[in-house]
């Protein structure tokens, strides 16, 4: 596997740096837009991170913002117009990763800390083969037995982090259903917790029980994902996938909501050794 340096976490923090540039220079979007004879929307997109960025356009930009030409800081935002520019390993899979969940993975492959609560399905970096291929069959209603295993091999590909040198700090809490609800039949979902076990233990790996019996919780609108990064200048992202789209939230007020929120849900939660007891009487009853 390539190297998990992450193009759509470059792009993100390439787009802030231009963004700051353009506050310190006291330009609105429309006036750099009306200056290059470009289009307001070229500018928002390259600001909000949807696009790749040429270098030669950054070197527009940063021309207009009166940056100094060929300087350190100048340099350094050229590299990181040219590595934004690079293919993450996920475009190995090809049409396996749809669009709308290729920003994840690239926010995913470089992420310091993940924090999740998922309600109906294990976490994506905890699930066997076996487990995901029920579960993509579950729920890609028309996909092909070609496509079910590609998306099961991104998945596998994904959990190749989990564990190495770089590993995440990751603190995942289920909902109880999720360790209930027998996914791929008996067999499946036996070994499924067995992997859960075995992953709880890992010193990155904080995996918590939301039990039936704490009733209304702050997670009843669903799941969510909290991915923080290592550079200060790379804000958290809390990320929610439903069926029709996908929300990349990274407001401080849409932050903080999650936070107290996922802040709440593990304080409900059972701790973790009591968790893992409750998994391993879970497998036990599929026995």
């Amino acid at each position: 596997m390539p190297a998990r340096s992450s193009p759509t976490v470059k792009r993100r923090r390439l787009a802030a740096e231009l963004r700051r540039h353009r506050d310190d220079a006291g330009l609105t979007i429309e006036e750099v837009a009306e200056r290059l004879e470009w289009s307001a929307a070229k500018i928002s997109r390259i600001e909000n991170s949807r696009v790749s960025v040429l270098p030669r356009d950054v070197k527009f930009l940063l021309r207009t913002y009166g940056a100094e030409d060929g300087g350190e800081e100048w340099e350094a935002l050229l590299t990181l117009a040219r590595e934004s520019r690079q293919k993450g390993w996920w475009h190995a899979y090809g049409d396996a990763i749809p669009a709308w969940f290729e920003t994840y993975v690239g926010l995913e492959a470089e992420a310091a800390t993940l924090r999740t609560y998922e309600s109906e399905i294990v976490p994506g970096l905890f699930q066997t083969e076996e487990y995901a291929r029920a579960v993509n069959r579950a729920t890609m209603l028309t996909a092909s037995d070609e496509e079910i295993e590609k998306q099961a091999a991104v998945r596998m590909a994904r959990q190749e982090r989990v564990g190495a040198p770089d590993s995440p700090k990751l603190w995942a809490i289920v909902n109880e259903a999720v360790i209930r609800r027998a996914v791929g039949g008996r067999g499946v979902m036996r070994a499924q917790l067995g992997k859960l076990t075995e992953v709880s233990r890992q010193p990155d790996v904080t995996l918590q029980v939301l039990p039936f019996g704490v009733g209304a919780h702050a997670g009843m609108d669903g799941a969510f994902m909290i991915l923080g990064f290592p550079e200060p200048t790379d804000p958290d992202v809390a990320y929610v996938h439903y069926y029709s789209g996908t929300l990349y939230l990274e407001k401080p007020p849409e932050l903080q909501r999650y936070a107290l929120m996922f802040d709440h849900l593990r304080a409900a939660a059972l701790p973790v050794d009591a968790s893992r007891e409750l998994i391993g009487r879970a497998a036990d009853e599929l026995a």
